[in-house]
Formats: structure tokens, C-alpha cells, sequence
């Protein structure tokens, strides 16, 4: 699903909020978790789960087009882990 179809299905389900209270309403979500994160902090939403961040150190790199080494800086990556709720749902059996 992308973000469009986000809008569009909770837009079906909300037929009282008009289209651009619902995009409103998607990005301030999206946009208040990238501010966490931002601030290396953590994002739980119960019965779905956690985003966090993780640190990359610096390493060397290899270009695949050329071959040849470059550098690569120390990152902080994005995380998810699935909660408990996702997983058993997930795996049905």
C-alpha cells in the first residue's frame, strides 16, 4: 500500500472528513514519527510495533560500476520490529 491508498481507504472509511483533512491528518502522523526518530528516539504503536533507529559505523565501500573503494560515514538507520499482535497474525496457520 502507498501512501495515496492510505489517504483513499481512510477517506472511505471517514466519509465525514474531506480529502485534505485526511492527508492532513497522514502526514502529521507520518511527520510526528520522523520527528522521533529524528530526535533518536522510539515510536511504539501497540498491537502493530516498534520503529527505532540503529547505528551504522563508518566502512569502506566498494562502487559496483567501477570497483573501486570509496568511504562510507557512520549512519543511523531506520529500524522496525514487528509487534506480537503483527506476527501471530502473519503467521496464521
Amino acid at each position: 500500500m502507498i501512501r495515496s491508498e492510505l489517504v483513499q481507504k481512510l477517506g472511505e472509511l471517514n466519509p465525514g472528513l474531506s480529502h485534505r483533512d485526511v492527508e492532513a491528518i497522514v502526514a502529521t502522523f507520518f511527520d510526528e514519527i520522523i520527528k522521533r526518530l529524528a530526535d533518536n528516539g522510539r515510536v511504539e504503536l501497540r498491537g502493530f510495533g516498534a520503529f527505532s533507529t540503529r547505528a551504522r559505523d563508518a566502512r569502506t565501500g566498494r562502487n559496483p560500476r567501477t570497483g573501486e573503494t570509496v568511504p562510507v560515514d557512520a549512519k543511523r538507520v531506520p529500524y522496525f520490529k514487528p509487534g506480537k499482535e503483527m506476527r501471530a497474525r502473519l503467521n496464521v496457520e
